[in-house]
């Protein structure tokens, strides 16, 4: 099937393009030429941008990875979409092995079912359970477990092979010979709720550790006698790091930090790690079994710990652009080409190229979602809505 977008603001690997996409089943066959029949024509001018991607997600519209069913992926899948989310990696939450198991499983089933034209699963984030108790953010500390390659192997096997992300303490005894393992895996080793000091951060990089989860947030913080992990993080380009740039999990001023300290323009990620109360009004919601009680885009824990967020990813391309001056070019790499390379997907996804998938977000002028297109197949179009 042949789908056409006319007479756009193309945003290609080298800047913007004003042209015509073409599209055949799920992939892209032209970029900029000046015919196109039987296109899709906006009645105002937009931007076609490359799909977001978001790698630290747990749920929306009142359903969540840990919910263990299909129903429950394909209404996060569909809710990513309505905000410009093409891929996605479902992420798990500290809990008995046995229900991990049985999470791992039915993703992975999922995947090789994908029966719905939305926003695709592209791999697993396991967070957790090999963490530390003392950042144990909003994860359950009754089931979090030494880092272990043996109760590793129980998820990868349930998961066949589809876990694509591990966040994990590196300081726990087993941190580094895991994170060594997951590396020969070409499994990503991502370093969180940890408390870490800087010698430790760097003999985890050593063994392959390659990332850093939601920096700042649940991780040992910069001191000037050990900078720690939130140091490592500013200070070593090598390391891939998240953002939640929702101005609750992360202060303007610590963004500006991060995205000076060379991020911005090599391996900074937005992510949004959303909880099932995305897309739906304040109130009490769940994550691992605690209540979570949100306001005003804040999701704290009975305590105030914050427990994740209903932060779209839209609405992060729209906070950089606003807080650290970057134009919408520069931001979208955050969300769509920096995640595409850090999970080695960029050879299909992350930009707007011939013989990539055909994922494409469509914004007007003020930044507002026309359409998202995943895979070829329209999956959101506002113009649809009643």
């Amino acid at each position: 099937m042949y789908i056409g977008i006319k007479d756009a603001k193309i945003l290609t690997s080298d800047g913007f393009i004003h042209g015509n996409i073409g599209i055949i089943d799920d992939k892209i066959v032209q970029v900029g030429q000046k015919d196109c029949e039987h296109c899709l024509v906006f009645p105002t001018p937009v931007y076609v941008l490359p799909g977001f991607i978001d790698e630290h997600i747990h749920g929306a519209m009142n359903a969540d990875s840990m919910d263990n069913t299909f129903e429950a992926l394909n209404v996060i899948a569909k809710a990513l979409a309505k905000e410009g989310t093409t891929a996605f990696l479902p992420t798990t939450m500290t809990q008995k092995k046995s229900l991990l198991v049985e999470v791992v499983s039915t993703i992975s089933n999922y995947m090789e079912q994908d029966p719905q034209p939305f926003a695709e699963i592209i791999g697993i984030h396991l967070e957790g359970p090999f963490i530390n108790k003392k950042s144990i953010g909003a994860q359950s500390e009754e089931h979090v477990i030494p880092p272990s390659i043996e109760d590793f192997k129980l998820f990868e096997s349930a998961s066949k092979n589809k876990i694509k992300k591990v966040t994990l303490a590196p300081e726990i005894r087993g941190g580094n010979e895991l994170i060594k393992y997951l590396t020969s895996k070409k499994i990503i080793a991502s370093l969180g709720h940890s408390e870490a000091n800087y010698q430790e951060v760097l003999d985890a990089v050593a063994c392959g550790a390659t990332s850093i989860t939601h920096c700042y947030n649940a991780m040992s913080p910069l001191h000037h006698r050990d900078i720690g992990l939130v140091g490592a993080a500013l200070l070593h380009d090598n390391l891939y790091t998240e953002l939640i740039a929702d101005g609750v999990h992360v202060s303007n001023p610590a963004m500006k930090l991060l995205y000076k300290n060379t991020k911005g323009t090599k391996r900074l990620t937005l992510i949004t790690d959303s909880m099932r109360a995305k897309g739906l009004c304040d109130g009490i919601y769940d994550l691992g079994g605690q209540p979570v009680y949100v306001d005003k885009k804040t999701a704290r824990l009975r305590n105030g710990v914050l427990a994740g967020g209903v932060l779209s990813m839209l609405d992060a391309v729209k906070h950089v652009i606003q807080v650290l001056g970057i134009p919408l070019e520069e931001a979208v790499k955050l969300a769509s080409e920096h995640p595409a390379r850090k999970l080695g997907i960029y050879d299909r996804k992350g930009s707007i190229e011939v013989g990539k998938d055909a994922d494409l977000v469509i914004l007007d002028e003020n930044l507002e979602l026309q359409m998202t297109i995943c895979r070829g197949k329209i999956a959101y179009d506002k113009s649809q809505e009643l």
